[in-house]
């Protein structure tokens, strides 16, 4: 089986760190679990011309010199690491990996939940050690809610073009006008469409495969498993309103007024999504880095 790996350094992605420190992270991925290619953002030229240059070849030979060492074969169950004996990734290291906070954002009076009565589960045991790729899973989850709220912030920029173009009623429009607006708010809607979809198979995917899987390996998380289940129904909920009013601001006949009703909604989603995320983030990313995430 060929293991590929799509790479998102910077931000909450991985690896980690300036160029320099990318060599090591990958070569441990690789001996551990037997990653053999790693992809990259193909608009970024530079970034691929420093991973040929610098990056691959620094991985090749930390992967030679840790299989020349008499590293076990990766069909065996023994880790295999890049680092001295003393510091192998059988040994470990303390959990590393740092929940986005919420910071509070919030632009709409109307609340989804309270949340002063979300559950917590069991304390994550003190000696445990974990590896770098145990770890990843709990970085891919931070790198994907990190996505979903850079997206959801061109969301409501594109949104503030729109409405802005859109408020203008004491001022007459040419049929040129009228168009680009039309177009704009076309636009907006298959934008915000595509983001509701993502956001909804995001959480689909965790229902069915990673929720299960917690819940099997850790009965302790039951209650907080139910509780982001609740939220997930709840924010569909508002992406369902959201549909609503794209359909509405599309019209024809849609004015101002009734295009500001997406903003409302998308004002709602966001406080909601991104209390939702870090919620998420502070309960499960241990977790899956002690149990997997059972995809």
């Amino acid at each position: 089986m060929r293991r590929l790996y799509n790479l998102s350094p910077g931000g909450g992605g991985w690896p980690q760190g300036a160029p320099p420190d990318w060599p090591e992270q990958l070569a441990e991925l690789t001996l551990e679990v037997g990653t053999s290619a790693y992809l990259l953002p193909s608009g970024h030229p530079e970034l691929i011309q420093v991973f040929a240059k610098e990056v691959a070849p620094a991985t090749r030979e930390l992967v030679a010199a840790a299989r020349a060492r008499g590293a076990a074969p990766l069909a065996t169950t023994a880790a295999v690491s890049v680092h001295p004996p003393a510091e192998t990734a059988a040994a470990g290291h303390p959990f590393s990996v740092e929940a986005t906070p919420d910071l509070g954002l919030r632009h709409s009076a109307e609340q989804l939940w309270s949340e002063t009565d979300r559950p917590s589960g069991p304390a994550a045991d003190p000696q445990h050690r974990y590896t770098r790729a145990a770890e990843q899973p709990a970085r891919n989850l931070i790198a994907a809610h990190d996505q979903l709220g850079a997206d959801l912030t061109q969301l409501r920029e594109i949104i503030d073009q729109v409405l802005m173009d859109a408020l203008d009623p004491g001022e007459a429009r040419s049929e040129l006008q009228q168009l680009s607006l039309r177009q704009k708010v076309w636009a907006l809607g298959a934008y915000c469409a595509s983001y509701c979809q993502f956001t909804t198979a995001h959480h689909v995917r965790e229902d069915d495969d990673l929720f299960p899987h917690l819940r099997e390996s850790e009965p302790g998380l039951a209650p907080v498993l139910d509780r982001l289940a609740e939220e997930h129904h709840a924010i569909q909920g508002v992406i369902e309103r959201i549909d609503r009013e794209l359909v509405a601001s599309v019209a024809d006949d849609a004015d101002s007024t009734s295009r500001a009703g997406l903003r409302t909604a998308v004002d709602l989603l966001t406080g909601a999504l991104l209390s939702h995320l870090s919620y998420e983030e502070r309960e499960l990313i241990e977790p899956m880095a002690r149990f997997g995430t059972g995809w």
